[in-house]
């Protein structure tokens, strides 16, 4: 995980891990997934794919609640880092000492900097809806196409819970999450994904906002290593006009919200809605190479006639 992860993305998720402890003293030990333990900082996996080491492509995969690292080796090089989803759960937590624990804090505070440094205009036209969706919008999927809509809590898992006391559960906090949000149809087709990115484009920020918006692209390039970041390509200003800001929800701190940052070969999602605004979720992909989808594609046309 070290090797896949800079020192910082390092420590983030080693947090995020830990943070099951506190999860399960804040919700009093008491949350039943059917296990011994409901939030268990143990219960974390890594599953590897294809011959470590040699010249056919190969990958790893390591995840658990909050955190799923993916990595395609292909001649010998990383080709793939994508997805690359990070939550916390709280997103607040106290610490002795005045400042909280915040892992995601960075991502939530530079894009709501950004937002209340628009101008009203500019502002309206990056406010998708003045309400936030209960999640981010890709969730789990392993492609992502023109027209998804937000996953809704049952269908996150590959098989639906068969044990009656879970699959009540589940459905009633999914109820909970919607009633809270107030989405219905129209908007969660309002919040859908489109290959067209929605909100404003970076050509329309100013020199000090374009500043914000390479800061927030850096809390998620920058979990990765330098070698691996593609930070430095948006240091090209085409190359940054081309990412829109959208954003759904209060920009006022404190409130649940939701923002996508999207453009060639990028989207990112953050929410922060559930358990009033303190749980967060955040994700890094790139819709065409998501898992080294392009790499294997060409692999295989190479070598598997």
């Amino acid at each position: 995980m070290a090797a896949g992860l800079s020192t910082a993305g390092y420590v983030t998720v080693a947090t995020i891990i830990g943070l099951e402890n506190v999860l399960d003293h804040a919700e009093r030990w008491s949350v039943d997934w059917g296990r011994e333990r409901g939030r268990d900082p143990g219960l974390y996996y890594l599953r590897v794919f294809g011959e470590p080491g040699g010249t056919a492509p190969w990958g790893w995969r390591f995840g658990g609640h909050h955190v799923s690292l993916n990595n395609l080796i292909a001649g010998g090089r990383v080709r793939a880092v994508t997805p690359c989803f990070l939550g916390a759960d709280p997103a607040v937590s106290p610490l002795l000492g005045p400042a909280p624990l915040r892992p995601l804090g960075g991502a939530e505070d530079l894009a709501r900097e950004l937002m209340r440094s628009l101008g009203p205009g500019a502002a309206y036209q990056a406010t998708l809806l003045n309400r936030a969706p209960s999640d981010i919008i890709g969730g789990n999927r392993p492609r992502l196409g023109d027209g998804d809509e937000m996953i809704h809590l049952p269908d996150l898992w590959e098989r639906p819970f068969t044990e009656p006391r879970l699959a009540t559960s589940i459905a009633e906090l999914d109820e909970g999450n919607e009633t809270a949000t107030g989405y219905g149809t129209g908007e969660h087709r309002q919040l859908a994904l489109t290959s067209a990115p929605k909100g404003l484009p970076a050509r329309e920020l100013d020199a000090g906002q374009r500043d914000l918006l390479r800061a927030l692209l850096a809390t998620y390039f920058g979990r990765v290593p330098d070698g691996l970041s593609p930070l430095r390509a948006y240091d090209d200003e085409a190359t940054l006009d081309g990412v829109h800001l959208a954003w759904a929800g209060p920009v006022a701190p404190g409130q649940p919200h939701y923002y996508r940052l999207q453009g060639p070969g990028l989207l990112i999602e953050y929410d922060n809605v559930q358990r009033r605004a303190n749980h967060a979720h955040s994700v890094w992909r790139d819709p065409g190479s998501d898992f080294g989808h392009d790499v294997l594609a060409a692999h295989r046309a190479a070598h598997h006639h």
